[in-house]
Parts: C-alpha cells; structure tokens; sequence
C-alpha cells in the first residue's frame, strides 16, 4: 500500500497491528453488510480481551458470533441480543461485559466520533437505566442525557464496490451502520465485492470517500441470510376432470 492506493492482498495484512485488548469497531445489521472475513481473520489470529462495537453480535455461527466461543470478546457494546444462544448465556453469566445502547445512540456515537465531537446531548433513553450515571441537562424544557462518541482503534467495514482510492459504494440495506463505522476508527479497513481503477466511480455514488479508508481488499461473501420469511402459496382451484373415462 503506498500513497493514494489503498489495496492489501491478504486480510493477514489488512488487519496487521490489532492487539489485544483494542476496541474494534464493525458495519453490518444483523448478518447483512457485515465485514465477515475480516471478522474471520480476527478468529484466526487469536486476538483477545477485544471491545467490540456494533449493532449486534451477529448469530451463533456468524458474523461476530464467530468470537465469542473462544472468548475473544471482553465487552460487547451493541443495541440487542439478537439470535445468539452464546451472547446470551455468557451476557447471563457474567463471562461477557455488555452496555445495551439504543440504536440511534449507537449510531451517533460513530457519527460523532468521525466527526471530532467528543459527546453529545440526546432525550432517548431518559427515565430508563439507560440514563443511569450519566450528566444530564435541561434544554428547551426537556431533559436530556450526556452520551459519550466511540472511536475505535480499528473499524471493519463491507462495501459493495471500491475503487483503488478507498472511495466506497454501499448497496442497498447492506450500507446501514458501515458509513458510520467507515468514520470512527483510528485504522479502518474495508472488504468489498469490487474494486475498479481511480475515476471510475460516479462521484455523485459515492457514499464515504476514501480519505476515511487505509485498508481495502476484495473478498468473496457467503452472504447468509439471519432468518428466512416466505409467503405460502395461494390456493389454487382444482382443475376438472375433463376425462370421459374408459
């Protein structure tokens, strides 16, 4: 990787220089639009004692889920459970230290955080547990709460498309909290399905500009699917029996 070029070629370098006890930063929702090699690759590498911030802890077998048998994970920030027997049962246990946060709070804390603000102020979560400990101010007549930005020491985000800048191109609901992770991390590195030459992509399509990237590499996804809903089909008469028999 040198000047404006991005691209790694292996995810042993793309996640080179993550320690033990950093605080990892991940896109996704559920298992949609989650960097899942890069999460692989934390597996592989052993790294332990990590804060992982993201919106869930993906399932038993995906996703962040994958880091939680071998007890890589020391605390879970993330707005829900989800479908993760073991997120559960080591939460329930105590083995795994887990700060519940509203979705939209979690989602301003990286905000804020790409954006150099250090805290801000917001009424969600005021009366509740959620507000237990924290400063809070009266504004305009309504309370508020003081919520503090996450930077990480890493974010691992998935795009759709790249080109060899780091400029990305989220698609579709695989974009929602990784243009928000894609700012908040001190190293922040970045899988996608496609990487085209610098001035390829409209820039009019581009959803975070490379200048928030240091790391890219094209991976191959699976793509798995958390939970999958089908209509039945409707009923259909019967056909009649047009025969006239022997």
């Amino acid at each position: 990787m040198s000047g404006f070029n991005k691209l790694v070629t292996s995810y042993q370098d793309a996640m080179a220089g993550l320690e033990d006890g950093m605080t990892v930063i991940a896109g996704g929702f559920g298992l949609c639009g989650i960097p899942e090699n890069l999460i692989n690759e934390i597996k592989n590498k052993g790294t332990k004692q990590l804060t992982m911030v993201s919106n869930n802890c993906g399932t038993t077998e995906h996703g962040l889920g994958v880091l939680l048998p071998g007890k890589q994970i020391k605390k879970m920030i993330a707005s829900y459970v989800g479908e993760n027997a073991n997120f559960e049962a080591q939460m329930m246990s105590g083995e795994l230290d887990v700060e519940l946060t509203p979705q939209g709070t979690l989602a301003e804390k990286m905000r804020a955080a790409g954006a150099g603000i250090p805290a801000f102020y917001t009424a969600t979560g005021v009366g509740t547990p959620v507000a237990e400990g924290k400063d809070t101010r009266e504004f305009n007549g309504r309370e508020y709460i003081l919520e503090h930005a996450i930077k990480g020491d890493f974010a691992i985000v998935k795009a759709w498309k790249a080109d060899t800048y780091g400029n990305l191109v989220y698609r579709k609901t695989a974009r929602n909290f990784n243009p928000l992770a894609a700012t908040a991390g001190k190293i922040t590195v970045v899988e996608v399905e496609e990487i085209v030459a610098a001035g390829e992509l409209n820039p009019d399509e581009i959803h975070t500009p490379g200048i928030y990237v240091d790391r890219l590499i094209q991976g191959s996804f699976s793509k798995m699917i958390e939970q999958r809903t089908t209509r039945s089909r409707p009923a259909t008469a019967s056909t009649p029996n047009t025969s006239t028999g022997a």
